[in-house]
């Protein structure tokens, strides 16, 4: 029987991977987002403005760090299993922003601040400690959001995991 595992272990490891492979292919639409060398992801120019712009709709109003809250949920759901793993899938998903949902998004102007706050993000700063989600309370919300941990808030938005 030992003679077996020999053959079968790298067998079994070449097909997981080739699962694997094929998995990631057909599920991910866009670009992947990259580690660097330092565990920062990479982003374009047009992944940077997008999530400015979902920055500046969703956290209008709110303090910087706020701003930079929203960037760090867009991107702790890109690296998670559970949502898309692109910046531009994790935006779009279905009924995810209310801001997408209603052409908010697009029709905020003055990006600076967003901007800022969406590198902000993508070089590590989360003040959020890894949520998965934000609301606020003071808005009608589905009801399952309670259903989540709640790790901290900041401005007016919860966030949770």
């Amino acid at each position: 029987m030992a003679k077996w595992w020999k053959y079968i272990l790298p067998v079994s490891l070449a097909i997981l991977l080739v699962i694997g492979a094929l998995w990631a292919g057909g599920q991910i639409s866009g670009r992947r987002i990259q580690p660097t060398q330092a565990g920062v992801p990479v982003a374009t120019s047009d992944e940077i403005n997008l999530m400015a712009r979902l920055i500046a709709a969703e956290a209008m109003g709110e303090p910087y760090e706020g701003q930079v809250a929203v960037g760090a949920v867009v991107l702790n759901r890109v690296r998670s299993p559970l949502f898309p793993h692109t910046i531009s899938g994790v935006i779009y998903e279905p009924w995810a922003f209310e801001s997408v949902h209603n052409g908010l998004i697009w029709q905020v102007t003055d990006l600076t601040t967003a901007t800022n706050a969406a590198i902000d993000a993508l070089n590590g700063w989360d003040p959020t400690y890894g949520a998965l989600f934000f609301w606020n309370p003071a808005k009608a919300v589905n009801p399952w959001v309670w259903t989540r941990t709640i790790i901290t808030q900041i401005g007016s938005h919860v966030f949770a995991r």
